[in-house]
């Protein structure tokens, strides 16, 4: 356990924080992303800076976004030296990503090119907002390569869940929708300090976004993926039928293939787009 971790081992965390206090783990994760010498790495949430130590020393350029205000402050200071760093104290799911790319002032004299490019992004995420950051991820896919993030493992079945498991959610064909999911190891709760009440899983997501081969606009089929996974009790017909014309609905469901008694959890995500598509054009 690191000694920072030792010593605040006993305080209550903020804004739901759990801090790696593993350092295996923390280089366990940094090699999940592979070589990024020549990577701009994005750490979201770096705290007291476990895993951001290790990406400082490889990566070719660091953004690291902290909320805490003393935290953000402190590794400032930390990383003062080193140019490829650069620690931003905002809140992910707020701070403007088309611009955190981009040439900063003061850039221009480190010798480093820092072109926009596909980023890596890692990160221990808070539980209680984990989706919200997953979802702004995948809204703004274009920017990343690679999502490395260590998530309560609840959420990482949820993520790598199959279609027709209890676990198959919203949440699960948005990721699938975006990349390939891969649920890499799991730690126990004395792995953080505080110690949390449940275990964590990291995984991986390779961003490989399937709306074109699936030919579906992003935010029409996203729109209709909350609506079929609206009640997650209801069939996907009584679902689907608040929105839309019981005719055309059935029509779509028969030109698809689909059976209006399935629940949305049981159909994989082609035939969600093939429905969709029957919906909205009239195609398969």
């Amino acid at each position: 356990m690191p000694k920072d971790a030792a010593v605040s081992s006993s305080r209550k965390p903020k804004m739901g924080q759990h801090f790696l206090a593993s350092e295996s783990a923390a280089q366990r994760i940094v090699d999940a992303l592979g070589d990024i010498s020549e990577a701009t790495v994005l750490e979201i949430g770096p705290g007291r800076g476990a895993i951001t130590d290790l990406l400082a020393r490889k990566a070719r350029r660091l953004i690291a976004v902290e909320l805490d205000r003393v935290m953000s402050a402190q590794l400032r200071m930390k990383f003062n030296l080193q140019p490829n760093v650069e620690i931003i104290e905002g809140d992910i799911l707020t701070i403007e990503l088309n611009t955190v790319f981009g040439l900063k002032p003061g850039m221009l004299h480190t010798g480093l090119n820092f072109a926009p490019e596909p980023a890596r992004v890692v990160g221990n995420l808070p539980y209680y907002i984990t989706s919200d950051i997953l979802l702004r991820l995948f809204e703004y896919h274009r920017y990343f390569s690679t999502i490395v993030i260590m998530v309560q493992k609840e959420v990482a079945d949820r993520l790598a869940a199959s279609p027709g498991s209890r676990d198959y959610g919203l949440l699960t064909a948005t990721a699938l929708l975006y990349g390939r999911v891969e649920q890499l190891f799991t730690l126990p709760p004395g792995a953080f300090a505080p110690a949390p009440k449940v275990h964590s899983s990291v995984i991986r997501i390779t961003i490989k976004p399937r709306l074109e081969s699936l030919r579906v606009p992003e935010a029409e089929f996203i729109s209709f993926l909350k609506l079929c996974f609206g009640q997650k009790r209801k069939t996907l017909w009584n679902n689907l039928k608040t929105q839309y014309p019981e005719d055309a609905l059935r029509a779509a469901m028969t030109k698809s293939g689909v059976k209006p008694a399935i629940r949305a959890e049981a159909l994989p995500l082609d035939r969600t787009a093939a429905l969709f598509r029957a919906l909205t054009d009239g195609s398969t």
